[in-house]
């Protein structure tokens, strides 16, 4: 078996008597990177916050790279590099500046080497004279990721590292990322776009602190149970039989989700029959066409979010 960066089991977590993560288990291999979904408020960033020892649960145990999260937490920190949701570095030093700074907070030996490696890898070193507030969206991830390596970390938190930025700096990001990980680092990545979670080993799926599902993307929707059509606007002006289907459809007990994709529904539920029972007469409605699909990633946590519980105490 691969070794464990992270094994965790148990991990409770409450603020105001409310349980923000409850009983959470889950084991991460070295290497892997790990995808944390679920709506705002779920509990990702508290549940990634515990596992690595930058916040102590009230209840559980286990072990981050091999350190007791209780005890050793701050062992555990020597070896995380963190990237938070909003960018933290300073907006009136040039990119060079910011990572020098940084590398003299974490002591790191042959500072100038280090920085210099780090401005090369990831692409700065044409810009390493441009102030970090002058950045776009993209630039300012890379920094921020440049930041968090300069200590050669064993583990990675991503807490919704590309919120905000277009899909060309997201696709070049992932693509550090995954370098990252086949050189055997752990990553730990909270997001909310699917395609994201798809580039994940493993993911996990979290509901008002609980751990609903676990497993990797094909695992998760083959183990979803779920069933998914897919109808159709046939040509220009049927949009609007779209629309008075969704309606007609939203009381129907079999019918979960429905969800509206340009000039297509998705529409889901877990009793296939009762559901192709209740869609037949779609066929007959004119400029409508209807089809059986695979369940897509999406459709599975759209119908996660809508029958998790609301809340837990």
């Amino acid at each position: 078996m691969t070794e464990a960066a992270i094994d965790v089991h148990g991990l409770t977590k409450r603020y105001d008597n409310r349980a923000v993560v409850d009983d959470f288990a889950i084991r991460v291999d070295r290497g892997q990177i790990f995808g944390f979904l679920g709506p705002n408020g779920s509990g990702k960033t508290t549940t990634i916050r515990m596992l690595c020892g930058l916040l102590t649960p009230d209840a559980g145990e286990g072990t981050c790279l091999g350190y007791n999260i209780r005890t050793e937490a701050s062992k555990i920190k020597r070896e995380v590099g963190y990237m938070t949701q909003r960018f933290s570095l300073y907006e009136d030093l040039s990119i060079e500046e910011n990572l020098d700074f940084v590398a003299r907070m974490y002591a790191v030996h042959d500072r100038r080497k280090t920085v210099e490696s780090s401005l090369e890898r990831l692409g700065l070193a044409p810009r390493r004279a441009q102030l970090a507030g002058a950045l776009s969206g993209g630039w300012k991830q890379r920094l921020a990721l440049a930041a968090c390596l300069l200590h050669s970390p064993q583990l990675l938190l991503l807490d919704e590292p590309t919120a905000g930025v277009d899909p060309k700096a997201r696709r070049d990001f992932w693509e550090h990322i995954h370098d990252l990980a086949a050189e055997g680092m752990t990553v730990l990545v909270s997001t909310h776009y699917m395609d994201e979670a798809e580039r994940c080993h493993q993911l996990a799926y979290l509901s008002f602190g609980k751990l609903l599902v676990t497993g990797s993307a094909t695992e998760v929707i083959a183990h979803s149970g779920l069933s998914t059509w897919i109808v159709a606007a046939r040509g220009e002006g049927d949009e609007r039989e779209l629309t008075l289907l969704a309606h007609d459809l939203r009381d129907v007990p079999a019918v979960e989700t429905i969800v509206p994709f340009g000039t297509t529904l998705h529409i889901s539920g877990h009793d296939g029959a009762a559901l192709e029972a209740a869609l037949a007469p779609v066929r007959t409605r004119t400029g409508l066409s209807l089809m059986k699909v695979e369940p897509s990633l999406e459709d599975v946590f759209i119908s996660l979010m809508q029958t998790a519980p609301e809340k837990i105490q």
